[in-house]
Formats: structure tokens, sequence, C-alpha cells
């Protein structure tokens, strides 16, 4: 199963180069973090929390997300797609959904994609348990 991550630099090519700006924009301020003995992950949020204004820019629509499901559904078919949001491995989500309790917006667009009730069942965890189980050790 292929498990969708949110993270909008992968959805959204132009993510790439605004991230690559703001990164430019405020490099002394990384370069002095680094140097002070903070690592690069620490720098980035640092500096995504505090210039959330700037960061705000790069939290593609959802409409992403859900354009990049729908080519994988088309690729390798619904049975073989779901989501792995990563919210604690990525530094910023699509713009609608900044928590796990956003997922209703995705069904919701699902269901006006006309995706069924099955296929979207499916999507938002089925998949996962089915092959979670088949590969479980009893």
């Amino acid at each position: 199963v292929i498990q969708l991550n949110f993270y909008p630099r992968f959805l959204d090519s132009s993510v790439s180069a605004q991230q690559d700006a703001f990164f430019k924009k405020h490099k002394p301020e990384k370069d002095s973090l680094l140097a002070s003995g903070k690592d690069a992950y620490f720098a980035d949020d640092f500096l995504y929390d505090k210039y959330r204004d700037e960061v705000v820019e790069m939290h593609s629509p959802i409409h992403f997300l859900l354009d990049h499901l729908d080519y994988i559904v088309k690729l390798a078919g619904v049975d073989h797609v779901g989501l792995g949001g990563d919210f604690d491995g990525i530094p910023f989500t699509p713009l609608e959904l900044s928590d796990v309790t956003k997922y209703p917006l995705i069904t919701r667009s699902l269901l006006a994609r006309g995706y069924s009730k099955k296929d979207i069942f499916k999507i938002m965890g089925g998949n996962f348990i089915r092959v979670f189980e088949a590969n479980s050790v009893n």
C-alpha cells in the first residue's frame, strides 16, 4: 500500500522553490544556529516557527494531495493507496490538514470527486489494515 505523505514539497512543485528562497533569505540566522551547536532540524523548525507568516505561503491547498491520490489510484488501483500524513516528521502540512481531526475534509473531498464509500474506506485505512493483518505474526 502506498501511503501518501502530506508534505507539500512532495505534492506541489512550486513549494521547492519557495522553500529554497525561504532558507536563502534566512541563511545567516540558520548559520548562526548551526554554529551555536543546534542541529539542522532544530534550526529549520526554529525558523519555520519564527517566520510563520512566510511559511504559510508554502502550505499547499488540499487539492494537491487529492490530485496526487487520484494519480496513484489510476496508476496502481484503489486497493493500493492510503494515507500516511507523517504529521510528526514533516515541517508543515497542506493548508486544511493541520492534524488528523481534519481527515473528514479528505472524506468529503473524495466523495465530491466521485469515490464510492467502499473505496474511501479502503483509502482512509482499510487497505493498510488489510495488508497489516495479512502480514502479522500470530
